[in-house]
């Protein structure tokens, strides 16, 4: 089996065998227009096969597994969103990891960039442990949200441009449930950062021209539905960043201390 099947038991499992099920890029854009809060966006992209290479590559990894896990299953589908729905802070990532969230089934799950990030969540105070290896260990996030402009992973790392719209409505539905809440946006990565300006368009937020370069440490207030929400731009936590010492865990430190700054700020 390449991947695990919806309402069959996978902790967290948002779907079950009755979730609608998006087979093209109108199917995505119908389904995330109808949703009505985060549980039905969870559900519905978990069990997203518009992109066909997609789904060919998410499964045949699961099927295939790397040799360290070839005893566990994968999850082998679409990963969705993790934390409360009305967070102050959300994250935003690029995609899964073949062996990380793909195998767990949770994002930034069982990987080492995962390590690197909810380690840091720990120290900042936004997650009840240091460690995340399995949708069942208990992790729980505190007033923070973790999204990707895309839900399946990609090989080689790089969804396509056509991937990236045909899943982008998944976002864009998210980030306009979150708006009543969303102050800050820490942005994982430059991939991230343009990928996140036309879903951030679509869901009703004042994008400003020319659009704010992506650094380490970029900050960008924007005018929301509701209110404003602030842009932090972060090195990704991929092994090339930290590995080679572009992203140390001060330079991690110091964007989530700035976003609870931001979130704890006088009106």
């Amino acid at each position: 089996m390449s991947a695990a099947p919806p309402g069959t038991g996978w902790p967290l499992d948002p779907a079950t065998a009755r979730t609608p099920v998006a087979r093209t890029a109108l199917d995505v854009q119908r389904l995330a227009r109808s949703a009505a809060d985060a549980h039905d966006i969870d559900s519905a992209s978990s069990v997203c096969r518009a992109c066909d290479r997609l789904v060919g590559w998410r499964e045949d990894v699961a099927a295939v597994k790397r040799r360290a896990y070839a005893a566990e299953p994968y999850w082998g589908r679409p990963t969705i969103g993790f934390g409360p729905p009305d967070a102050r802070l959300a994250i935003l990532g690029l995609a899964p990891a073949a062996h990380g969230g793909n195998r767990t089934g949770r994002i930034f799950t069982g990987d080492r960039s995962g390590d690197w990030l909810f380690a840091a969540l720990h120290r900042a105070g936004r997650a009840s442990q240091a460690e995340s290896v399995s949708a069942d260990d208990g992790m729980q996030l505190f007033d923070t949200r973790i999204v990707a402009s895309v839900r399946c992973a990609p090989p080689d790392n790089k969804p396509t441009p056509i991937e990236r719209a045909t899943c982008e409505p998944w976002l864009v539905r998210e980030l306009q449930l979150l708006a009543p809440t969303l102050q800050v946006l820490v942005v994982l990565g430059g991939f991230a950062w343009n990928a996140a300006w036309p879903a951030l368009a679509s869901a009703g937020y004042a994008i400003p021209r020319p659009r704010p370069a992506f650094g380490h440490g970029a900050e960008a207030r924007i005018a929301s539905p509701t209110g404003a929400l602030t842009l932090l731009g972060c090195y990704h936590v991929s092994q090339q960043n930290t590995f080679t010492g572009r992203l140390t865990i001060d330079m991690l430190d110091a964007v989530f201390a700035r976003a609870d700054e931001i979130v704890n700020a006088p009106d």
